[in-house]
């Protein structure tokens, strides 16, 4: 409890010395034999008085009003008041007994957005270095009183903001063959992808699910059926080789019944002309009469 810090000829030790929280000390360092007790301010507190490296005294620091900020020379040396710089400033020199706060603009590049006691302005935000990898544009350029304002690119959302100002994108969700979009992505949401129901199908691009095609309705062939990323895939028409046949087994029978109505006619007419005496009686018959003997012939025939 008692130290000596140089030659002496006392006869007693100096009694160290105690750092009372109720002065706004607090020990620094402890007390030995060759050195007294060093003591520090409290929290809150700032040393007014100190001989050496010790402080012996401690004052409650002030609290500034609205408007003013501390200009913090030298921790132990206490605090002052000083008015604060307006936006687009920054605190150039601090406020003395005898003078106010000098303030000075923001350069090129960098802001301060709000009254205030620092002695640098914020760095301009830069909307990604590269853009694809950010996701992000320039919305609103810096200005010494604000911030650059970013938002998303095309294709992109912004999963992350700060009021106005997006902070972070990413981007918009692919959907996968099979699903179509049924809710568009935005600069502020992402795509939202479904899945397609059975007899349709999309490749992922579509807004909606396309129906596969009905190949036999439309008299195809069907050579690969549809699925939920593909369209059903159709072969040729076929009532155009249906109608080829059709109309060449037409062609045949009609050349057969000419065929066959010509071999009668003919016959007949070969009876006709017989002798004299038997011609008189064959063109006695009426024509209807002879038209009938000409069909019956013709489907004997058939």
């Amino acid at each position: 409890g008692t130290f000596m810090n140089k030659m002496n000829g006392l006869k007693k030790c100096l009694s160290c010395r105690e750092c009372g929280a109720g002065s706004g000390l607090k020990m620094k360092t402890s007390c030995t034999i060759r050195s007294d007790t060093v003591c520090e301010p409290l929290e809150g507190f700032y040393c007014s008085e100190f001989p050496g490296y010790d402080c012996v005294e401690a004052k409650k620091h002030r609290r500034c009003e609205p408007g003013e900020y501390i200009s913090q020379k030298e921790y132990v040396f206490g605090n002052e008041c000083c008015p604060m710089c307006p936006s687009g400033n920054r605190v150039k020199t601090d406020c003395e007994e005898d003078k106010s706060t000098s303030c000075q603009p923001c350069t090129e590049g960098t802001f301060m957005n709000k009254m205030n006691g620092l002695k640098k302005c914020l760095s301009c935000r830069e909307c990604g270095a590269s853009k694809l990898i950010s996701g992000l544009k320039m919305k609103t350029s810096c200005t010494i009183r604000s911030d650059t304002v970013c938002e998303p690119l095309e294709g992109f959302y912004c999963s992350e903001f700060t009021g106005y100002d997006c902070v972070e994108a990413k981007k918009h969700r692919r959907c996968e063959p099979g699903e179509y979009i049924s809710q568009k992505g935005t600069s502020s949401t992402d795509t939202v992808c479904s899945t397609c129901s059975d007899g349709t199908f999309s490749n992922g691009t579509f807004t909606s699910c396309q129906k596969h095609k009905q190949c036999e309705s439309e008299g195809r062939e069907l050579l690969r059926a549809g699925t939920e990323t593909e369209d059903a895939q159709c072969g040729d028409i076929l009532s155009d080789k249906t109608g080829l046949i059709v109309g060449v087994v037409v062609v045949v029978v009609v050349m057969f019944l000419v065929f066959v109505l010509g071999v009668c006619y003919f016959k007949r007419r070969k009876i006709r002309h017989l002798s004299p005496g038997k011609v008189s009686t064959v063109t006695m018959k009426h024509d209807h009469v002879y038209f009938i003997d000409i069909m019956v012939c013709f489907f004997i025939y058939l």
